[in-house]
């Protein structure tokens, strides 16, 4: 095969375009010297007809100087993605294509022209370097093009690009059927114009494409072209499909879509079914049937639903309107639980799910007692308070389901906006009712228990005062005529059992406090701990690391030390963290050696968890020092109080252990107190006429306060003007006055566990905390011998006899 069909080939698809006389044959007239062109994205091939398109100030002078030949040939050499005015001679490939200008015009400052492929050359010598670029070819010769050419294999492969030719074009509808008409001229008796074609066919890149256009034996050229076509064959198929079946999908819901509607026509028409306006009517209808709402939130509900049967669908109206009768037809108007009032029963519960808090539990147990003799349980509101960790929620948890109520639990801590308890106004977007209408949509019934957890860290902003808004909640008088905001209708919560939890009175404003029945929860003593790890905290640990019992043991010995050098805190949470800590240990030791056995003693569990975090410190004792006894948010603690002679140069008296006011006013009572009546309690009448009085309480970093320490610290200066240390451990309670009096103080419960956990038995506690004293756990009174003193002349008894020892 020669060079010479190719030309012919080229001849036939020119034909119709053109004279058959304008047609030069490339070996006859094509000039070894060409301007080039470069070409970006794709080569140009011989027998391709196509528009190019030129910046007319750079190229016009290439293009005048093509016009000046006599055969008005040019040079298209591909230089890939790189614009025309920035190419080098670097960038042009060895082999291009020369293509015939036909009809050059300036369009637009632009050079625009078709251009006829005529014959692949390559690049022997660059004459011109510059624009225009100039340069001596060379054109395949026919024995290269023949070279490795075989009849048979060259026919088969001609019919396979023919056959793939053909399936491109049915795969892809972007070819037309000019290109099928087209088809028809070639066949693979002429494989040179074939190949070429069917390259400029696929979407090859421009650099693949280079490859095919610099292969000169046409028989290696097809088998580069071929795999090529078949490429795009398959992606053709595989479009097609996509296509097919996107359309299929398409033309299916579009279907349904039309299916649908004239479905709702044709049944609005006969009365069968309902539009979706007339769905939701029928759904807040279908939930208000087991209601019993009062008169005026069923005239209430009509007027609502009334609107929605006009109110356009897409409105902004509609919605909210919906929004609204779906938050009144969720509200359980007059759907209540029936009450669990057995004694027995809730007795049972509570000792299941708490050990020690015999107290608690006996105020609880009085508390439905009554709602037991009434039948009912109604306007109650109680206020759990104490440490963090002694089990305020379970408590109210373990009240619920003793009751057989359903149990919400809500956190008040941070709460600044009083619309979360009132809800919004319709009128804001994104409004909601407050959290008890939220609360009674939950559980379903307008009587249950709701949890109001840390009442005692509500905040307060622009938005409004939350504590303030709780005072219509929280009143048994108020609160069956609840108004909440969203609504805009009242709501009765008179039905609700309302638990309260705080860790401290003093940030509960009164009149919310004054609306609560106060029910203290303090601090557990280490037998109580040592009841609720074995019977609760561990069984549970065990459980949440998948252990069983045989795994993992531990003594009583090494609960006590954990209790005590761990989590000396009130409460309990603390040592539920080490329990768990140890069990997460032991499951890493059980992993590498599943047959392990663990036992945890007083003797190993520092290997669990370090070093313990409180140690057995002895009591300051000295001249001057005495043990107080005070409460804080974290339960009981001891307080040594410390006073010292700083010299004799004059009287004088300083405090410091950053005091609040009240603990420093109570000092200088002490001191005038004590300095007024020297001589009655041993002291020489000059003492504190001559010395400058230091008192200090130590923990200088702890901000203290509170009355409670005035006798404490009288005692101390009265050690320290007998000069003489305690004998024996004793500790005190309880606020002094200028005429001696002691009144009383509160948290006896939690400064008595304190003493006893410092394992002080002796106490002075003013006489009026008797009864406070009197109602403790037995097995907390145990063991304890208490002073009680109605002035400081028998509280100084107590402490000359053992300052005397």
């Amino acid at each position: 095969m020669t060079d010479k069909h190719e030309t012919q080939a080229e001849a036939e698809m020119i034909h119709e375009g053109g004279s058959q006389n304008e047609i030069a044959l490339p070996h006859q007239v094509l000039p070894q010297h060409l301007y080039l062109i470069p070409i970006s994205g794709r080569p140009f091939f011989p027998g391709q007809i196509q528009p190019i398109v030129l910046g007319g100030e750079y190229w016009k002078e290439t293009i005048q100087k093509i016009g000046g030949t006599e055969q008005k040939v040019v040079g298209l050499v591909y230089t890939g993605n790189i614009p025309a005015q920035e190419t080098t001679v670097d960038d042009f490939s060895l082999v291009g294509c020369v293509g015939r200008v036909v009809k050059p015009t300036m369009q637009d400052s632009d050079i625009h022209f078709i251009c006829q492929g005529l014959q692949r050359f390559r690049i022997k010598r660059w004459i011109s370097k510059k624009v225009p670029f100039l340069v001596e070819v060379e054109y395949p010769s026919e024995e290269e093009l023949a070279a490795g050419l075989e009849d048979a294999e060259t026919k088969a492969y001609g019919l396979s690009i023919i056959t793939a030719v053909k399936e491109l074009v049915q795969a892809n509808p972007l070819h037309g059927e000019e290109l099928k008409q087209a088809l028809q001229y070639f066949s693979p008796n002429e494989p040179a114009p074939l190949t070429d074609f069917a390259a400029t066919l696929t979407t090859a890149t421009g650099e693949e494409l280079q490859q095919v256009l610099e292969t000169i034996p046409i028989l290696e050229r097809m088998k580069r072209v071929f795999p090529l076509l078949h490429k795009e064959v398959q992606i053709s198929k595989l479009h097609g499909e996509i296509s097919k079946d996107v359309n299929t999908k398409i033309n299916k819901r579009q279907r349904e879509f039309f299916l649908r509607e004239q479905l709702k026509t044709i049944q609005k028409e006969l009365g069968i079914t309902k539009d979706d306006r007339s769905a939701d009517a029928d759904e807040f209808e279908k939930r208000l049937e087991g209601l019993h709402p009062p008169q005026p939130v069923t005239d209430r509900i009509e007027e609502e639903m009334k609107k929605l049967s006009y109110l356009e669908k897409g409105s902004q109206e509609y919605a909210v309107t919906r929004n609204y009768l779906d938050w009144m037809s969720s509200v359980p108007w007059g759907v209540y639980s029936e009450d669990k009032l057995g004694i027995k029963e809730a007795r049972r519960i509570l000792d299941r799910d708490h050990d020690g808090l015999d107290d608690v539990k006996e105020r609880i147990i009085e508390f439905l007692a009554v709602g037991a003799f009434k039948k009912e349980i109604a306007g109650s509101i109680m206020l759990l308070v104490g440490p963090p960790g002694v089990g305020k929620t379970s408590i109210g948890r373990s009240v619920a389901e003793a009751m057989g109520r359903k149990f919400y639990r809500f956190s008040l801590g941070g709460m600044r906006d009083e619309a979360e308890i009132k809800g919004h106004r319709r009128t804001y977007i994104g409004a909601m009712p407050g959290k008890f209408v939220q609360a009674l949509k939950e559980v379903k019934t307008a009587n249950p228990v709701i949890m109001l957890d840390e009442v005692d860290k509500i905040g307060a902003s622009f938005r409004g005062d939350p504590a303030s808004a709780l005072l219509e909640v929280l009143d048994p008088e108020q609160n069956a005529d609840f108004l909440d905001h969203y609504l805009d209708l009242r709501v009765d919560l008179s039905k609700v059992l309302f638990i309260c939890t705080a860790n401290q009175l003093d940030t509960i404003p009164g009149p919310l406090l004054d609306r609560m029945e106060m029910i203290r929860l303090s601090g557990y003593i280490t037998e109580e701990k040592m009841a609720i790890a074995k019977n609760h905290l561990w069984p549970k640990a065990l459980e949440r690391g998948g252990l069983k019992k045989s795994q993992l043991k531990i003594s009583k010995a090494a609960l006590g030390l954990l209790i005590e050098g761990y989590a000396r805190e009130s409460g309990v949470r603390k040592m539920e963290k080490n329990l768990l800590k140890i069990v997460r240990k032991t499951v890493v030791q059980l992993l590498e050696d599943p047959e392990l056995k663990v036992s945890i003693t007083a003797k190993n569990i520092g290997d669990y968890l370090g070093k313990p975090f409180f140690r057995k410190e002895a009591l300051i004792s000295g001249v001057g020092v005495i043990t107080g006894l005070a409460w804080t948010a974290l339960g009981g603690v001891t307080l040594a109080v410390e006073a010292t002679a700083v010299h004799k140069e004059g009287s004088g008296f300083k405090q410091t252990g950053q005091l609040g006011d009240v603990m420093r006013e109570s000092s200088e009572i002490a001191y005038s107190f004590l300095r007024s009546h020297a001589t009655r309690y041993g002291v020489k009448e000059d003492f504190f006429q001559t010395h400058f009085i230091h008192l200090h309480v130590p923990e200088g970093a702890t901000p203290k306060d509170g009355p409670s320490a005035g006798v404490t610290m009288a005692s101390a200066l009265l050690s320290l003007g007998m000069k003489r240390r305690m004998k024996r451990n004793l500790a005190m309670t309880g606020e002094l006055t200028l005429t001696g009096k002691v009144l009383p103080v509160g948290g006896i419960k939690e400064k008595v566990i304190a003493a006893k956990r410092n394992e002080i038995r002796e106490l002075i506690l003013p006489e009026a905390n008797q009864g406070d004293f009197d109602t403790l756990p037995d097995h907390i009174k145990e063991g304890i011998t208490v002073h009680f003193a109605h002035n400081y002349d028998q509280v100084a008894k107590v402490v000359l006899s053992a300052l005397k020892g």
